[in-house]
């Protein structure tokens, strides 16, 4: 049995996604302390001149500015938003719920990023499967979220879940793909109380990132 039942990959909305997803859309989905934080941890585990995939991008890839790469690959949805982000070298687009094979060769990238977009995977097993694929021995898989999303795009598994249990399922991924060592989780909440929050002061979008890195191939 796979990860997830058929019943945990339905949408709300089960319409085609490429219908969704066909009007840009020119805003970010989390504040500016996720951004500055998913920057910083891209400034700390990506090296200079590597081959990056930023997988599900759109028009911003929230990488650091100040590191040379030597390509960076964009993977989306709507062409609008990919042609406007300044930091992919080339796109394609490209919906992983209908093909969830990507179009690159065998160990072609040193780093996959995903960043809020894991909740929309139909068939993570595959597309994970396809992320190590493609991934350089060594190389890490980047996958980070918040508790935002698009509720009636988000599959059922992650809307019914908690904030712990949708980390422990991404770890789930990873862990179905041989090859992969076991997975780093890094959780950064707010520092607002919640019954402040419940007053009305807003905390910081919490910040979730589970970390794979593609074993490397053991010598005799």
């Amino acid at each position: 049995m796979g990860i997830l039942q058929d019943r945990d990959r339905t949408k709300l909305d089960s319409s085609d996604d490429a219908r969704f997803y066909e009007i840009p859309r020119f805003v970010t989905h989390v504040d500016e302390s996720f951004i500055d934080q998913l920057t910083q941890l891209y400034r700390d585990r990506l090296q200079a001149n590597s081959h990056i995939l930023d997988l599900m991008s759109s028009w911003v890839s929230h990488l650091p500015e100040d590191i040379p790469f030597a390509h960076v690959e964009g993977h989306g949805m709507n062409e609008a938003e990919l042609e406007k982000n300044p930091q992919l070298d080339h796109y394609i687009v490209q919906n992983l719920n209908h093909t969830p094979q990507l179009p690159y060769a065998d160990e072609q990238f040193d780093a996959v990023l995903n960043a809020v977009s894991v909740q929309y995977l139909q068939h993570p097993e595959a597309v994970f499967a396809e992320i190590h694929r493609i991934l350089k021995p060594g190389g890490l898989a980047i996958i980070s979220f918040s508790n935002r999303m698009f509720y009636q795009k988000a599959i059922q598994a992650w809307r019914e879940g908690s904030e712990a249990s949708r980390v422990q399922l991404v770890k789930r991924y990873f862990q179905a793909v041989p090859g992969f060592a076991e997975p780093e989780v890094i959780i950064k909440t707010s520092d607002v109380p919640p019954i402040l929050q419940m007053m009305g002061f807003p905390g910081a979008d919490p910040f979730y990132a589970v970390i794979g890195e593609k074993t490397r191939v053991k010598l005799p």
